[in-house]
This record gives C-alpha cells, sequence and structure tokens, in this order.
C-alpha cells in the first residue's frame, strides 16, 4: 500500500495522470487544464512521474522548446484506481464538504 501512495500521491500526481488519459499534452498545456499548480511543482511531479515510468516525455529539437507527455503502457494501468479514487470522491463530497465547514467554523484554541 505505502508504494503506491508514494507513486501516485503527491498532490498533483493523480490530476496530472488523470489529466494524460486519452491524450498527448504539452507543459502548457497541462498547465492550463491544472491552473492551480506551481510552476516549479508541476516540473517536479512529471519527473517523479517520469522516473516511475508513469509517463514519457517527448523532446523535439525546435526553437521554441517542443515537449510532450503522453501515459506509458505502465501508467495506463493505474486508470482504475484513479477511476475508484475519483469516484469515491464524489459519492462522498457533501460529507466532506461539510467537515472542512464545521473544522472552518470552530475556533480555534489559544496555544
Amino acid at each position: 500500500m505505502k508504494l503506491t501512495l508514494d507513486v501516485v500521491c503527491g498532490k498533483w500526481k493523480a490530476i496530472i495522470l488523470m489529466e494524460l488519459f486519452g491524450r498527448t499534452l504539452r507543459f502548457g498545456e497541462i498547465k492550463k487544464r491544472i491552473p492551480d499548480i506551481n510552476h516549479q511543482t508541476l516540473i517536479k511531479q512529471l519527473k517523479e512521474l517520469e522516473n516511475d515510468e508513469l509517463i514519457t516525455r517527448k523532446s523535439y529539437p525546435v526553437v521554441p522548446p517542443k515537449v510532450e507527455y503522453s501515459l506509458t503502457e505502465y501508467g495506463k494501468s493505474i486508470d482504475e484506481l484513479l477511476y475508484l479514487m475519483e469516484e469515491w470522491g464524489r459519492q462522498h463530497f457533501s460529507r466532506m464538504q461539510n467537515r472542512i465547514e464545521t473544522n472552518e467554523e470552530k475556533p480555534k484554541e489559544k496555544a
């Protein structure tokens, strides 16, 4: 279980993988699809996913630089797991949202 979590549970890794299902995207396209991710964080997460052999990075010798990212066959094998995680989140969204709102409304204790 720990190995699985290490591979897919960087803050943005699962989202990046889901964006790459069925398509090849350039860095800027990934950034547009995930606007809340920091530029450096996206670079780091993409490198980690590439090192874990879940995605492939293809560089073209052109100016301006062109780099494309896509899932490897190994990366595609994680599809069902991510789908189940997304489905669980949908089913429990209201409950999780209520807990978050309740926790935000509680006065913070002074240390």
